[in-house]
Parts: structure tokens; C-alpha cells; sequence
């Protein structure tokens, strides 16, 4: 019930009567007595004060990228018919401070407002609140709380770059390709075309005619074209990173990349850790998975690239990570039969020769220090990639 200062105060008048016993001063004992006087009125002034208060708070936005702004607004409501007096909000924002706001004086059944501002800094999701009143003694020696439990949840994304442009993607008949994405959506009944039978496809799909012409199993195409198709795989291997500050600029390119496939209409996947994928489609999910996102010391990424590559849907493959090394060739050969086109985005201070390799499998790169724009060094790879284009 006693604040700081009233701990504080406490404190002090016990520290002065304890001189005044060994010196005799009386002047000490005076202005021991005092302190402790004012201690006790200040706890008894507040102990006959009950406030029944509701808070509503209101964030806009919600959902914000690293580095915004989010203002927080919240009404307060004293549900009392008694006057308060020296009441103040507080409200908690977890893992970046408090707000505390002097409301003075509130009467029954009105209303105050409060606002104020967060910097969204580092990504995460964040818990602000719970809120609280608390009304103390003119001196603040003493305080009373009464609040609301209720918390809200702030989702801070990754901060994000606009790219422009993006290689030719190629399905996998080697005459068939598209400059852009054909826009259509995921598990549609439109005829597309007939593919050869693979282990795990639903047999439900088979068209038996062309099947008894070719003497094997055909499945039917429903789902969308190839080419319109993306699978992101972000690398949370903490080894290839040089830094923190390498793999926080990793996950800035991976949402860099989802922004741009969900805005040009991309029937994407986002791997960011676990056992499945997240659907580009799904951006608020997507980008929630991105700002929760951490590296790992322990991760076989060839396993998890293996899961991913039997349910694989091909297209493009996007492959975001630090400095790339064998396994990440690796994980690039084994998606090689199914995604036609690949880019490596690559947040690193240093150049990896396998970079060389990658070049020679047909695959574009794009590399930045952390402090460095995905924007300005995507474009300059889309400008040297054959089959460069532009979003629309």
C-alpha cells in the first residue's frame, strides 16, 4: 500500500528517531515523528477509499511493423458515486515499459481519456496490460489500485521492404513457362492439365481414359498452375549467421519476400520452423510466424527440407538465410525436380563461394549486410536474371 516514496519517507523517519536515540537531538526525533506521522495518515487516508473503475483501451493498429507507431487510447470510468481524488492510470506494456497518466480528480460515473504512443520495437508479440487506477494521498505516500484485468495482444511484423520484380518461374514441363503469375486460387475445379501419377496423390484425381491410352496413371491438374506457385523456406540455423543482427535482417527478407507473393497474387508457402507450412495467403498468420521466429542451434534442415519436398507443389523456391553452405545445396537439389525457378536471398558481411554454386545451378542471388536494402540489391539481381519482371 505504501508507494516508493512512502517507503521511502518510512524509512527515513525510522533511520532519524534511531539517531535520536544515540545523539539526544531532539530535532531529530521531531522530524522523525513527522515523517512517520505522515506515513501512517497517508496509509489510513487511502485504506477508506474503494475504487471501482472500468478501462477499456483501444490499439490502432493492431498489427504493425517493426519500427511504427501504435497509440493506445483508454477510457476510464469510475462506476463509483464517490469523488476520486490524485488518481492516476498505469498501464503495463510488456518488455517495453509503462504509461502512467495523472487524471486528477474523477467523479461519479465520469469519464477520463488517456492516450499515448508505442515504438514497435524489436518484432514480437506483446502483451499491454493489465491497466490499473491507483489513487493515493496528496503526497503519494500511499496508494490503492483497482483495474482491469483485461490484456491485449499487439503484434509487432517484421519489418518489411517492397520488392519489384521476379524471375521467370517454370513448372515442370521445361517448354512451359510464365513472366508473372497467373492468378488463380488454390484448389480450384478448372481443368488445368494431366501429370503423371505420383506416390501419396488422390486417386480420385485419375483420368482414366488418358490413362488407358498412355498405360499408366495420369492425375488431373485442378489446383493452380506451377507456375503461380512459391514456397518460402527461411534457414534458422544459428550456425550460417555471422550475427544477430545478420539473421534479424534473414527475417526481414523473408517478410519482404511474403509481402510481395501475397501481393502479386502468389499461391505460396512459408516455412519458418515446425513440421508444416503456412500459406502466404494467410498473411496475418504468415507474418505472425515471422515475428515470433528465432534461430536454432540444433536443426537438421535437410529433414525438414525432405518433409516439405514430399508435398511439394512446385513453382518457385525462395531459400532466405545467412551465408549458404553445402547443406542448403543440398536442400536446393533435392526441391530441383519440382521448383523450376529459385532464388537464394543471403544476409551476410562476406561472400560464400557456394554462391558460385548456386549460380551454376541456375539459381538467382541476392546477398545484404545487415545494414544494406533487400529492395535496392533484389532489383539489381532481378535486372541481371534473364527472365526479369515487373509486379502488376
Amino acid at each position: 500500500m505504501l508507494t516508493d516514496r512512502g517507503w521511502a519517507a518510512t524509512g527515513a523517519g525510522a533511520a532519524l528517531v534511531l539517531l535520536w536515540m544515540l545523539l539526544g537531538e531532539v530535532e531529530l526525533l521531531a522530524a522523525g515523528g513527522i515523517l512517520l506521522t505522515a506515513a501512517i495518515v497517508a496509509i489510513a487516508f487511502v485504506r477508506n477509499v474503494r475504487p471501482e473503475v472500468s478501462i477499456v483501451r483501444h490499439l490502432s493498429p493492431a498489427m504493425v511493423h517493426e519500427g511504427d507507431r501504435v497509440t493506445v487510447d483508454a477510457l476510464v470510468s469510475n462506476r463509483r458515486r464517490r469523488l476520486l481524488r490524485n488518481a492516476s492510470l498505469v498501464d503495463d506494456v510488456e518488455r517495453l515499459g509503462t504509461a502512467e497518466f495523472q487524471i486528477g480528480a474523477l467523479g461519479g460515473g465520469d469519464v477520463a481519456h488517456a492516450a499515448y504512443q508505442i515504438i514497435c520495437r524489436p518484432r514480437g508479440v506483446y502483451r499491454v496490460g493489465p491497466a490499473a487506477v491507483e489513487v493515493s494521498d496528496p503526497f503519494r505516500l500511499a496508494a490503492v489500485r483497482a483495474g482491469d484485468a483485461r490484456v491485449d495482444r499487439l503484434i509487432v511484423y517484421p519489418a518489411s521492404e517492397e520488392l519489384i520484380g521476379f524471375p521467370t518461374t517454370r513448372g515442370r514441363d521445361p517448354s512451359t513457362h510464365a513472366s508473372r503469375p497467373e492468378f488463380s486460387h488454390r484448389g480450384g475445379e478448372d481443368f488445368y492439365t494431366l501429370r503423371e501419377y505420383r506416390q501419396g496423390d488422390d486417386l480420385r484425381f485419375v483420368h482414366w481414359p488418358s490413362s488407358a491410352r498412355r498405360d499408366e496413371l495420369m492425375i488431373r491438374q485442378l489446383e493452380t498452375p506451377w507456375q503461380s506457385r512459391a514456397l518460402v523456406l527461411l534457414d534458422l540455423r544459428r550456425g550460417v549467421y555471422e550475427s544477430e543482427a545478420c539473421f534479424e535482417k534473414a527475417v526481414k527478407g523473408a517478410a519482404s519476400i511474403v509481402r510481395y507473393l501475397a501481393e502479386s497474387g502468389f499461391d505460396a508457402d512459408l516455412w519458418a520452423g515446425g513440421t508444416s507450412t503456412i500459406r502466404v495467403a494467410d498473411y496475418p498468420q504468415a507474418m505472425e510466424a515471422l515475428a515470433l521466429v528465432d534461430s536454432a542451434d540444433h536443426l537438421d534442415l535437410r529433414a525438414a527440407a525432405g518433409r516439405l519436398a514430399g508435398v511439394g507443389r512446385g513453382g518457385a523456391l525462395v531459400l532466405v538465410t545467412g551465408v549458404p553452405d553445402h547443406v542448403l545445396l543440398e536442400v536446393h537439389r533435392l526441391f530441383g525436380r519440382e521448383y523450376g525457378t529459385t532464388v537464394v536471398m543471403t544476409a551476410a558481411e562476406t561472400t560464400s563461394s557456394n554462391e558460385a554454386a548456386f549460380h551454376r545451378a541456375g539459381a538467382t542471388t541476392v546477398r545484404v549486410a545487415p545494414t544494406d536494402s533487400w529492395a535496392e540489391a533484389w532489383t539489381k539481381a532481378m535486372d541481371r536474371s534473364w527472365g526479369s519482371v515487373s509486379a502488376g
